[in-house]
């Protein structure tokens, strides 16, 4: 699943709910954003394949909580997760994200 951070019917806290449910916590995750807009999970995480990216947030390690059913019923979480996005598209206040 990807949201277009540009396309405000798309960038919804529903959306990141969604991204985040369809996380698989038994694997560590990277919610990165790319340079056109595009939100997306990726099992590709630290300092690895980083062209195109915008930004990154901190990798989220296997069994921490941060993606799957749990975490998109998380309401503090989930808001967390889209204000990080929303205050960092389209101008990033890096490209590697670990405070939010």
């Amino acid at each position: 699943m990807r949201i277009d951070l540009n396309n405000p019917e798309q960038f919804t806290l529903e959306a990141v709910r969604e991204l985040l449910a369809s996380g698989d916590g038994r694997i560590h995750n990277q919610l990165r954003v790319s340079r056109a807009g595009q939100a997306w999970l990726s099992p590709v995480v630290g300092g690895r394949e980083l062209e195109g990216l915008a930004f990154r947030l901190e990798t989220w390690a296997a069994g921490s909580g941060c993606v799957g059913a749990q975490a998109a019923v998380d309401e503090r979480w989930v808001r967390q997760v889209f204000n990080v996005l929303r205050d960092n598209w389209p101008t990033p206040s890096s490209d590697y994200i670990d405070l939010y």
